[in-house]
């Protein structure tokens, strides 16, 4: 990008506000930037690291990240990427296993290093970084750092799962996977050079110089996503003139209200990606008026594989958010170019070639299991994972999404929920996004949870109900006036018919990255507990 557009916008990174309240930027060229991350090569080298090096990457969103990780895909080095929200006991237990040599972190993470030396101990090399707006290069260019010869199945980088329903797992990137990964994402949205992108997951930022689109750098705290101002990312969206946007549905509800509130269209925005959770239709539904000029999609996919299938608002509220409410899951859509998608009967067992050829007919609900040129092959360090999540055909590797769906008469994916979170009793077994589309539809629930609660001894369906923040039960009476709202919602289809047990929470305990998955195993735990001391 910096041969074909060495003046193309390629980074904008606030500084503050202008005396007209207009957002500062710090705004970098393609060559721009190209210079920062030659000079990260040459320090890099001069500090050891080498091709195949691991390094483990602790910096915050903003121009280091960027220049950073394109400098040690350059060298061939491996960035390790863990997510700072896991909390410190995870996180520590990731790099321990992660065996890192060199640490590229903020003087915060490096003073971690030394404090928790025991999960440090593979450093040989610790190298302070800036923030967000630190530079290394003058304007003057820089002479062009020799590339590494990498090839299609050497290692790029590690990036570790949310730990959502398990322990954090570390996933071996390719750097085939990454130039499929981009390749699809150019030809399934038609970007174009020269769009403007607001990732609202900074991991996302790294597509963007490679599908030559300028970044702009939005003010929120990647730790704490959900405490995103609106106001700001709006500003930024309107002074940008931002085509295209990344973020979880829990952050676009919070947005989409804030226009709603205020009467804000957003006519420059080409498309929106919302990914992390199901997407409501009614988020789409309203996005729609908030966006005249483009679309909402809605991408499937996972650390392990990134995108698999996809679905526009078009087609979802067309006909799929009718059958959402009426407990038949979150269509996913067809899957991508080069992506098979199969659905298998449900194991909870390492799988064998042979389960391939077990595809389920349409409408019947199994485990789903996808095979393409973004599929990683293995996690790192962990053979017994890997065992349990891919199916090893010859020279292809599936892999195992973890989720549970179907396929409908038309060849269109539906997701049900999460396998392991299925709850399973005497005579049922339900799943979690069927049921919940059934009580999300109702106008006062912000989301809910199926979970499993034992009682006596036997395990019975309930549903948690985080409700909007006005609507919380003040008193016992409106509490069980909310409760047979709930129940007869639940009597209208034959999904739902035998959960009679509802229950509210001020907040579900959600992940970190996306804050939109919800922790259901531990809230069944904690909801256990509770009823066992009643």
């Amino acid at each position: 990008m910096a041969e074909e557009r060495p003046k193309g916008s390629a980074l904008l990174v606030p500084k503050g506000r202008l005396r007209d309240g207009s957002i500062d930027y710090l705004s970098l060229s393609f060559q721009e930037l190209a210079n920062e991350q030659n000079v990260w090569v040459d320090r890099f080298r001069q500090k050891g690291l080498e091709q195949g090096s691991r390094v483990l990457l602790m910096v915050k969103p903003g121009l280091p990240l960027i220049a950073i990780c394109f400098a040690l895909f350059k060298m061939g080095a491996v960035p390790v990427v863990i997510d700072p929200g896991m909390g410190l006991k995870s996180f520590l237990s990731c790099v321990r296993r992660s065996t890192p040599k060199h640490l590229v972190g903020i003087p915060l993470a490096v003073l971690l290093s030394r404090i928790f030396r025991k999960s440090f101990r593979t450093l040989s090399t610790r190298i302070n970084v800036g923030g967000p707006l630190s530079r290394q290069s003058s304007e003057k260019a820089v002479s062009d750092a020799e590339p590494a010869k990498t090839r299609n199945d050497d290692l790029a980088a590690i990036l570790f799962t949310s730990g959502s329903t398990g322990p954090p797992k570390g996933v071996c990137y390719e750097h085939g996977m990454f130039e499929a990964q981009v390749e699809a994402i150019r030809q399934e949205y038609e970007i174009e050079p020269g769009e403007v992108d607001l990732p609202m997951l900074p991991i996302f930022a790294l597509f963007n110089p490679a599908l030559g689109m300028t970044t702009v750098v939005p003010e929120i705290n990647p730790s704490k996503p959900a405490q995103v101002d609106p106001a700001k990312i709006v500003q930024a969206i309107q002074q940008c003139s931002v085509t295209n946007s990344f973020g979880s549905p829990t952050l676009w509800k919070k947005i989409g209200r804030y226009c709603e509130k205020n009467d804000i269209t957003l006519p420059s925005l080409k498309r929106i990606l919302m990914a992390g959770a199901p997407v409501p239709p009614g988020l789409m539904a309203q996005f729609k008026k908030v966006m005249p000029n483009g679309k909402t999609h809605s991408p499937y996919g996972a650390t392990e594989v990134l995108p698999v299938s996809t679905i526009s608002d078009d087609e979802v509220l067309d006909s799929a958010a009718d059958r959402s409410t009426q407990g038949k899951g979150t269509c996913i859509g067809f899957p991508v170019s080069g992506v098979e998608i199969r659905i298998l009967p449900i194991n909870d067992q390492p799988l064998e070639p042979e389960a391939l050829t077990q595809s389920l007919p349409p409408g019947e609900i199994g485990e789903i299991v996808v095979n393409g040129p973004t599929i990683t092959k293995e996690y790192d360090q962990l053979p017994e994972a890997t065992r349990e999540a891919k199916i090893v055909d010859g020279t292809m590797v599936w892999h195992r999404m973890g989720d549970v769906g179907y396929r409908d008469e038309s060849g269109k994916v539906w997701f049900c929920g999460r396998k392991v979170e299925r709850v399973i009793t005497r005579n049922e077994i339900f799943y979690t996004d069927c049921c919940e589309g059934v009580f999300n539809q109702h106008p006062k629930v912000f989301r809910c949870a199926l979970v499993g609660i034992e009682i006596k001894g036997e395990v019975e369906p309930a549903v948690v109900v985080e409700p909007n923040p006005d609507d919380f039960p003040k008193n016992p009476k409106s509490k069980l006036a909310f409760q047979s709202e709930l129940r007869e919602l639940a009597s209208s289809t034959d999904i739902t018919k035998a959960i009679t047990l509802f229950c509210f929470e001020k907040s579900l305990p959600v992940d970190v990255r996306h804050n939109a998955k919800i922790h259901r195993l531990a809230l069944a735990r904690k909801l256990t507990v509770k009823f066992r001391s009643h």
